[in-house]
């Protein structure tokens, strides 16, 4: 007896809303799948005319369809929305989702995909339309949240998982985030996840949102510095989620920052400015720190456009909150909010818009309080940027100088943003051509990107 299969309408639908041919859908599903490493991935326009009659895809295909038809379309479309079966973690954990429960169970499930099954999860690409959704749906809840006077109820276990923040925070900003982020997301499938699916009073319940808020953005955050990016948005998200839960305003603002940089660093930058631009909107100027920073990558952004005049009012703007800064008054999470991390966001900005002097002078500033502070990666990262003032101005031997000091700060750490920070640097001396200092600066990069 032959089965007959059902076509899949759903697929045929949002096909035609992405004005999708079978034959582009499958070259880019095709591209796609080569590019996150699976070049076993191949099909063809008779294969998606299959799909279109019913036949199910195996993974990671679901997936990658999943994220062409997003794009396309301008917001976040699952599998399951496209009849291509039920939607797994990384596919879900991509979406802001008003239901608590099911919050709660997509935390969970990203967090034991992410330590079980990381051949998966490590190869989903980033996708810069899924945060066009998060990020409205956090600002209009926070807009529409009224303060609640009394002091935070802190209950041992939230007070434990605040403690082992402190620990994992040290780690991320002296090691980098490939040091230790395994090891935080299995704590937090253990100790901390389990402990949202408990029934608990209101205060108790705020409380410990935030801390796993602030978990699960540290988690996002290691696996960004770690060139994980899929892996880092979807903590990410999910983070955001849990921040509007415990209704910490400045926190979800935190999260939002984190977003946009790494929507501006893997060239989304109108992205990016938006996210920074909802954050701050959203903070409302309940924290100095955090004002600072949004203010900041909102420069970033705004380099990256070309836009000098706006990035240069931001540069300002973010000095100016900087001011009024009390690292007393600030959560724990902002204490990396300093004038080391600042003045090495704002010559980058400068950098990129052609003012080497205002850069050189923010980069040696960030360089001067990172080496204080014994910050490897932050001090990598700041040198680099200096190196690449120098060469803006044509002087080789200075930019090969702080080229080598960057070498040794980013060899110190578990960072692919120090890393890639080296390979940009590379980039920017090769029109000098066969110069002695070059070629041995290339050799030396070479072997830290082999390692």
């Amino acid at each position: 007896m032959t089965t007959t299969k059902t076509p899949n309408t759903q697929l045929a639908e949002w096909l035609a809303r992405a004005g999708l041919s079978n034959a582009e859908l499958a070259r880019r599903v095709k591209a796609a799948a080569h590019q996150a490493g699976h070049p076993q991935v191949a099909p063809d326009a008779t294969a998606v005319r299959r799909w279109l009659q019913g036949n199910q895809p195996r993974r990671p295909i679901p997936g990658i369809v999943a994220d062409i038809v997003s794009d396309a379309v301008g917001y976040r479309v699952t599998s399951a929305d496209l009849g291509l079966g039920e939607s797994h973690a990384e596919d879900r954990s991509l979406l802001y989702n008003r239901d608590w429960v099911v919050t709660v169970e997509t935390v969970s499930d990203l967090g034991r995909a992410d330590v079980d099954r990381r051949r998966f999860l490590a190869a989903a690409p980033f996708a810069a339309v899924a945060a066009t959704g998060p990020s409205r749906d956090w600002l209009l809840a926070t807009l529409d949240q009224e303060p609640e006077p009394g002091p935070r109820v802190r209950l041992e276990d939230v007070a434990a998982v605040k403690n082992m923040f402190s620990e994992f925070q040290r780690v991320d900003i002296f090691q980098g985030g490939g040091s230790g982020r395994l090891i935080l997301a299995a704590y937090m499938n253990v100790h901390v996840y389990p402990l949202l699916r408990r029934p608990q009073a209101e205060d108790v319940r705020q409380a410990l949102c935030e801390a796993a808020a602030e978990q699960t953005y540290l988690l996002g955050w290691m696996a960004y510095d770690n060139g994980e990016h899929g892996t880092a948005q979807r903590y990410l998200i999910q983070s955001l989620r849990l921040a509007e839960e415990s209704r910490n305003v400045p926190l979800g603002a935190h999260v939002l920052a984190g977003m946009a940089d790494q929507a501006t660093l893997l060239g989304h930058p109108e992205e990016g400015l938006r996210l920074a631009q909802s954050g701050r909107h959203g903070l409302r100027g309940s924290s100095a720190a955090a004002l600072a920073d949004l203010w900041a990558l909102e420069g970033r952004a705004l380099a990256a456009m070309g836009d000098k005049a706006a990035a240069t009012r931001a540069v300002t703007q973010s000095e100016a909150a900087a001011e009024q800064v009390h690292p007393g008054e600030e959560p724990e999470w902002a204490l990396f909010i300093d004038p080391a991390y600042l003045h090495g966001e704002h010559a980058m900005t400068l950098r990129d818009i052609g003012d080497h002097s205002g850069a050189a002078e923010h980069a040696k500033r960030s360089i001067d309080h990172a080496r204080q502070q014994k910050r490897a990666r932050r001090g990598a990262l700041s040198q680099a940027a200096l190196a690449s003032t120098h060469l803006q101005k044509r002087d080789l031997e200075q930019a090969y100088a702080a080229g080598l000091r960057t070498l040794s700060l980013a060899s110190k750490v578990k960072s692919s943003r120090a890393v890639e920070a080296v390979a940009d640097l590379q980039r920017r001396m090769e029109p000098f051509g066969r110069s002695r200092l070059v070629a041995d600066f290339a050799e030396r990069a070479r072997v830290l990107t082999a390692a």
